[in-house]
């Protein structure tokens, strides 16, 4: 595990969680990020349009998965007005917002504020992605929602950078994981 943003609890000697906190306060997820130089895991998650949609999809560019609780908080809505305003700025490249928000206000959230450089997804059909990528909450108040995470993958698909953000109230480290697409 290259960073150390969690730390790891082990339970049962099979399972690996991440804790995190949220204001302070311990909550866990299902696992943990996928590992620096692993593949991404495949996924199927929901477009605005509804049309679904899966790593395939993305070929041959490098990937920011940024990964959220939900839109309606003001640290999430952040996040992904960060990435929409860096995301131009690097060429071959597409940000991945994802969520549990349904694909109706992913769409509402990017129309009232202009935001075209973000693909916004949604875990509506296929709760696959949250497990495969240990990011679902397993306990606390946000039990079932995802945790604050930034994952990038390069042009192959190998994954060059995560973060398991150690506190849900906080920004990921937008800088770090942006220098990981140059």
């Amino acid at each position: 595990m290259a960073t150390g943003y969690y730390n790891l609890l082990i339970l049962q000697k099979t399972s690996i969680m991440a804790t995190i906190t949220l204001n302070g306060n311990p909550i866990h997820t299902i696992g943990i990020l996928p590992e620096i130089g692993s593949s991404v895991p495949d996924f199927v998650l929901t477009k605005t349009d509804l049309s679904d949609v899966s790593l395939s999809a993305f070929a041959g560019k490098k990937v920011v998965f940024n990964i959220f609780p939900s839109l309606d908080t003001a640290v999430c809505a952040m996040s992904v007005r960060k990435f929409n305003a860096e995301a131009e700025k690097f060429p071959n490249t597409v940000v991945l917002c994802i969520s549990k928000d349904l694909p109706f206000a992913h769409a509402r959230f990017c129309a009232a504020e202009g935001l075209s450089d973000v693909v916004s997804l949604s875990e509506m059909r296929n709760d696959s992605f949250g497990k495969n990528f240990g990011v679902v909450i397993t306990d606390g108040p946000l039990a079932g929602l995802f945790s604050r995470a930034v994952i990038v993958a390069d042009i192959n698909g190998k994954v060059v950078f995560h973060e398991q953000v150690s506190d849900i109230v906080r920004e990921p480290d937008y800088d770090a994981a942006l220098s990981s697409l140059k």
